[in-house]
């Protein structure tokens, strides 16, 4: 089995040990343990780190085409013809972007952020939920702006099979998962067998 923590990523925190304070070292007192991609420093919401390369490899490498789900609030209330927009793909300064899912959510219940997110009263907001299946530098943030609505704050809320829960900010989950299938020989027999899969749903602690 291989081991994973599911940790709640607090705004500004890196998705590092080290540098400048704090870090996740300050949260996660586990040696040995590697981000599985990573999470903008000004974002929040679930960061998967393993202490298993493969893993890491299978959850980070966009050739898995991990899908990674978001909750963004937004500047602006977006007509349909916009979520239309981020579905179909927008093109940024280094292409275009792949098909996304992108529909208009309630306010979610979420904890208070801090600092707080800055509002312009003259201008409304609301949230979306944006799921990408790439992994560009600030990808969301370049998305919601390159159709109008720059975002004001954004929380992710799974990773492929895993999902945030009801961590707290700062805490972590530390389960076992079985490992990732491990690739095909050159020859072309297949060393993957039929049915292995991750598993999300594993029992834990949540931890501070």
């Amino acid at each position: 089995m291989s081991r994973l923590i599911l940790f709640n990523k607090p705004y500004g925190v890196p998705s590092q040990f080290s540098g400048e304070e704090p870090t996740l070292a300050a949260h996660i007192p586990l040696a040995g343990f590697y981000p599985a991609g990573r999470l903008d420093k000004d974002s929040e919401g679930l960061l998967l780190l393993t202490d298993d390369g493969r893993l890491q490899h299978h959850i980070a490498h966009p050739a898995h085409k991990q899908w990674k789900t978001y909750w963004v609030q937004v500047e602006g209330v977006p007509e349909e013809d916009t979520l239309a927009q981020l579905r179909a793909g927008v093109v940024l300064k280094d292409g275009p972007t792949k098909p996304a899912r992108a529909r208009r959510i309630a306010d979610p219940a979420l904890w208070a952020r801090n600092p707080p997110v800055r509002y312009r009263k003259t201008v409304p907001d609301s949230w979306l939920e944006i799921a990408i299946r790439e992994g560009r530098n600030r990808q969301i943030r370049r998305m919601t702006a390159a159709v109008g609505l720059p975002t004001l704050r954004l929380v992710r809320i799974a990773v492929g099979e895993w999902e945030l829960g009801a961590l707290s900010p700062g805490a972590y989950r530390l389960i076992e998962t079985p490992p990732p299938p491990s690739a095909p020989r050159r020859s072309g027999m297949p060393a993957v067998r039929k049915g292995s899969a991750l598993t999300k749903r594993k029992s834990g602690k949540q931890r501070r």
